[in-house]
């Protein structure tokens, strides 16, 4: 089990870095290689090679960054829930505003699922 400082502190890291435009860096750094990533209803996606070639597409196709703010975040157990406002434009789905809710689920240091709820 993590420590509820050390959960914290790579919380605060990966919020860091996804600001910074290098969410795929604290992919990479916090993510298990098994993990799970589900977003809403649809199916989940599998495995860190999977869910690499995911967020891989989704970044290529946001074509404006404006707002990744963090608005609430609870720490407990092996897990952090967060809640976000994003803001961005995709080159499929074009100009996103919403607020979004992560669960994250912790084993060893690293995510190992994490799901994400949000007005479709």
């Amino acid at each position: 089990m993590i420590t509820a400082t050390d959960l914290k502190a790579n919380f605060e890291d990966i919020k860091t870095l996804v600001n910074q435009g290098k969410a795929m860096e604290a992919f990479e750094k916090y993510y298990g290689d098994d993990v799970v990533m589900q977003e809403n209803e649809t199916p989940a996606t599998v495995g860190k090679a999977a869910n690499r070639a995911r967020e891989l597409d989704f970044f290529s196709k946001v074509t404006e960054f404006r707002a990744a703010e963090l608005k609430a975040v609870a720490y407990g157990e092996d897990v952090i829930i967060s809640e976000w406002f994003v803001d961005y434009t995709h080159s499929e789905w074009g100009k996103v505003t919403h607020d979004q809710v992560s669960v994250q689920r912790w084993k060893d240091g690293k995510v190992i699922h994490e799901r994400f709820y949000y007005a479709a």
